[in-house]
């Protein structure tokens, strides 16, 4: 720690302290030292600009209340930046209910049968497709089968191929690991 941040450090711990015997001009130190980061700290949370009011008022609330039980009274600036980080991320909890039910019927799900979940899985698949013809020799045709409906059983899928049962598995898992580092794969499933 430089000689400055441990000055500054200092000088904090004794303000907390002084806050804390209920000195008020230690406490208007504290808040015209720290007001600002606390406001910066809320508004990267890019609450409006009365929630970061709120965060901040809270903030210096919960301040009031438990500076005099901290056991570091030079950890203050660290305690109030935790402390607003809390409070933001309860202000952007406040807007979000959950209802717990047993009803599945009411879980807002996109329809499966709508245009764009249609056509990005139409898309999705040819990108699929396209990935797997370009892999080599016995790992396409084995993902080709396995991609076909029905979808073969490991017995059938040895007698068609000409492959024994135990090479499947790891063929199949080569070939998807060649399949997940396919950037062309990658931008159609990511989009």
């Amino acid at each position: 720690m430089s000689e400055l941040a441990f000055g500054a450090r200092v000088e904090l711990s004794c303000l907390a302290r002084n806050a804390a015997a209920g000195d008020e001009l230690a406490w208007t130190e504290l808040v015209r030292r720290l007001d600002g980061v606390l406001r910066g700290v809320a508004r990267r949370y890019r609450l409006a600009s009365a929630d970061v009011d709120d965060v901040v008022q809270t903030t210096w609330l919960r301040a009031v209340d438990h500076v005099g039980r901290l056991h570091d009274p030079g950890a203050i600036a660290g305690w109030l930046i935790v402390t607003a980080r809390r409070e933001a991320m309860r202000t952007l909890q406040r807007g979000v209910r959950e209802v717990l039910t047993d009803d599945t019927s009411c879980i807002d799900d996109p329809d499966p049968a709508s245009p764009d979940t249609l056509v990005i899985a139409r898309e999705r698949r040819m990108a699929l497709r396209s990935a797997v013809d370009r892999l080599s020799g016995r790992q396409r045709v084995l993902l080709a089968s396995i991609l076909s409906t029905p979808a073969p059983t490991y017995e059938q899928l040895s007698t068609r191929l000409a492959m024994p049962v135990g090479s499947i598995g790891p063929t199949r898992d080569r070939a998807l690991a060649r399949l997940r580092d396919d950037p062309d794969l990658a931008r159609a499933v990511a989009g």
